[in-house]
């Protein structure tokens, strides 16, 4: 599954951050081999993609990052592009606000499929109510903590010293203890190469 993961990434031509504090060290795939995969992956060219080619490439690339099905983010897409405003941002909105993502932006997971398996388990807590869907999509003013029982779990042994290292987007605001925060805006697109990527995603659905 890790090997499927990193030819992921190298096929997507970027790091798509699927595992972990592996893909913050030098045996990266993206550092040892930066080329597609395959035997003649060294002599492909990504710019010779057609239009749509890249676009697909692109959507693949957003799709995998939030560890979503294909049916599940073709329903995303589909209702950003239902409502008024920038389509890109609402799309980013669909996704960031997923649980799973909330627990991997907060740090407490190392990845987007460890902290689906973290909320799965039942391990968090919304408004004093576990959550166990991934999927469950966070709204303003949420307190979203982690399970008084679970913290001292081996799951989460590191924890402390990992949260030193973290920078949580400023419409998440932390507790004072970092093991809780509160929902207090929705996402926003943070630079133009995000912006021109999920236009990418927009424009391929839009055919």
């Amino acid at each position: 599954m890790d090997y499927f993961k990193c030819k992921r990434c190298r096929r997507a031509g970027r790091k798509l951050f699927l595992k972990g504090d592996r893909c913050f060290t030098q045996k990266c795939a993206m550092i040892k081999r930066p080329y597609n995969p395959g035997m003649h992956g060294k002599k492909k060219r990504r710019g010779s993609l057609s239009e749509y080619g890249s676009q697909l490439l692109e959507k693949q690339a957003v799709r995998r990052t939030y560890g979503v099905s294909e049916k599940q983010f073709k329903k995303y897409v589909l209702e950003a592009m239902m409502k008024k405003g920038d389509k890109r941002e609402l799309l980013l909105k669909n996704l960031e606000r997923r649980l799973d993502n909330v627990v991997f932006r907060l740090g407490w997971a190392k990845s987007r499929s460890s902290a689906r398996q973290i909320v799965g388990h039942r391990h968090i807590v919304i408004n004093g109510r576990r959550m166990d869907i991934p999927s469950y999509e966070v709204k303003i003013g949420d307190l979203i903590t982690i399970k008084e029982k679970s913290r001292a779990l081996p799951l989460f042994k590191d924890l402390e010293e990992r949260l030193k290292k973290q920078t949580s987007p400023a419409w998440l605001d932390l507790t004072a203890d970092k093991k809780g925060a509160k929902v207090v805006s929705d996402a926003a697109i943070g630079d133009e190469k995000e912006i021109q990527n999920l236009g990418m995603v927009i424009e391929f659905y839009s055919r």
